[in-house]
């Protein structure tokens, strides 16, 4: 994902859309240079289990689990989110 972001540059806008759940999934997208997710199963989830209310909680909580990622990586704006934010697994 880091180097097709840097190989289109500002050319295209490049977005993530696979596997987004959580609010740390967000923050590991952007950190790899998507400019925006696309959130589309918890969605359906929550449509599924409460109609509108049900979506309406999913996406606060998404929000919330990504406001909480945010905070403790001492980050203000989505904006400041880079590669230098990931740690890779030793294993």
């Amino acid at each position: 994902m880091p180097r097709v972001a840097q190989a289109v540059g500002d050319r295209l806008t490049v977005l993530f859309d696979s596997g987004v759940r959580t609010g740390d999934d967000v923050f590991k997208a952007l950190a790899l240079g998507a400019r925006a997710v696309l959130v589309g199963r918890p969605y359906a989830y929550g449509l599924g289990l409460n109609g509108r209310a049900g979506v309406e909680h999913v996406i606060r909580c998404l929000l919330a689990e990504f406001d909480l990622t945010l905070a403790l990586t001492d980050h203000a704006t989505p904006g400041t989110v880079g590669t230098a934010d990931l740690v890779e697994d030793p294993g």
